[in-house]
């Protein structure tokens, strides 16, 4: 009775059960795993068992496809084959499941890609992501966008004067560079290299109408033409990218110096060939300043800053110092009740000899009233950057007006105030 008991709630496989289980598994030990159809399993309506029936007389199918059961035959040829001795062929990995991966990982990227809206949202926003530049004007300007950084700004919350110097310095050698006409000097046309020539600026002349402020985005144009028979003259002309205000205008003339002897030097006739196509017929865009620079002295200065030394930073791959650093040092002389109170209006360099980097200068200012005579509109300086022993490098002018006070304090001014 207690083994019917266990029967009815156990069932004890059968013979015939125990042949398909057997089978069942032998099925499943391969490579591939098969379901069997045509096993039936019905409950039996009296002893609560399972009763299963094992149609012998046919082949089990798979999807309407007949499948053979694994018989000993095929399980000793898999054996076989397992038993082959390992190869440096047969060793290989299955590189399709890493294919599968790698195309699938690119697949993804790309749809991403295409779902990224590269529109600026904000007129503000950056108009040239990159800092890359174009070319307009039929060919004959270029033009580059720069966004003022925070370290660029100074205690009046706007850029510094060598910060859009900078910026000038980088839109000409990038136009020489989009034009093609790049060789292995800093800014030196391929024939220019072939002679070992390059360029200096001699004079410079800047007229600043406003100074921008952090975040806001400037606009650079820039073309050359020429200037007397050996030299060239560069103009920028400087916008806020939103509004179109002016910035900044400034003319510049240079020659070529051979870069051994250190010497001056005229204009190859292939070097012409080379840039003469690119030069502009057009006025420059300052009014050149023809009054004379006098020259100072210790007894004519009212300040003179002195021991003034270039650091490695300062060279430039010409081995000189760069002329974007001469207007700091010149700057160093000037009063701080200058700085303070007034706003850089315009400046006039002109450039008498380099700077190396064992050179120890002086900067001296001379400071007098405005050109028309009232204080009130302006002051003007008179600049010397010359070396201990006396030789000049570089005489300047500034001219500056007042700044704009804010109602708010007075370390927040000059943000918005223009010529």
């Amino acid at each position: 009775m207690v083994a019917s008991v266990a029967a009815a709630f156990f069932p004890v496989p059968s013979s015939s059960s125990t042949v398909l289980a057997q089978a069942s598994k032998s099925i499943g030990d391969g490579p591939r795993s098969l379901g069997i159809q045509g096993i039936v399993a019905k409950p039996n309506s009296s002893s609560g068992a399972m009763e299963i029936k094992a149609q012998a007389q046919t082949l089990p199918k798979i999807n309407g496809t007949k499948v053979e059961l694994k018989t000993k035959e095929h399980k000793a040829d898999e054996e076989d084959v397992a038993s082959v001795p390992r190869t440096f062929y047969n060793q290989l990995p299955d590189w399709s499941f890493l294919f599968a991966a790698i195309t699938t990982i690119f697949l993804a990227a790309e749809k991403q890609l295409t779902l990224l809206d590269w529109k600026p949202k904000r007129p503000d926003m950056l108009a040239d992501a990159f800092g890359l530049g174009k070319i307009v004007q039929d060919g004959m300007v270029f033009r580059q966008n720069f966004s003022i950084r925070s370290y660029e700004i100074g205690v009046d919350r706007t850029a510094s004067i060598e910060t859009l110097m900078n910026h000038l310095q980088e839109t000409a050698l990038n136009h020489v560079r989009s034009v093609g006409l790049l060789g292995d000097g800093f800014g030196s046309t391929p024939e220019m290299s072939k002679n070992n020539l390059i360029w200096v600026v001699t004079k410079m002349q800047i007229v600043v109408e406003h100074f921008p402020s952090w975040g806001d985005i400037v606009e650079v144009d820039t073309w050359v033409g020429a200037s007397g028979r050996n030299g060239m003259r560069r103009d920028w002309h400087v916008r806020d990218y939103r509004t179109g205000q002016n910035i900044l205008r400034a003319t510049s003339v240079w020659v070529m110096m051979n870069k051994h002897s250190r010497r001056l030097s005229k204009m190859p006739e292939e070097v012409r060939a080379e840039i003469e196509p690119y030069f502009m017929v057009k006025a420059p865009i300052v009014e050149e300043d023809n009054r004379k620079l006098p020259k100072l002295e210790d007894g004519t200065a009212n300040h003179v800053r002195r021991g003034l030394t270039p650091r490695w930073a300062d060279l430039d791959v010409n081995q000189h110092v760069n002329n974007v650093k001469y207007i700091g040092w010149i700057l160093e002389s000037a009063p701080i009740t200058i700085l303070e109170d007034h706003q850089l209006a315009s400046m006039t360099l002109e450039y008498r000899r380099e700077c190396g980097r064992d050179s120890v200068l002086q900067s001296l200012t001379a400071i007098s009233t405005s050109p028309d005579g009232i204080p009130s509109n302006g002051i003007e300086c008179q600049h010397l950057l010359q070396l201990e022993c006396g030789a000049e490098i570089v005489r300047g002018r500034t001219e500056w007006r007042p700044k704009h006070k804010h109602a708010n304090g007075p370390g927040n001014m000059g943000a918005n105030s223009s010529s």
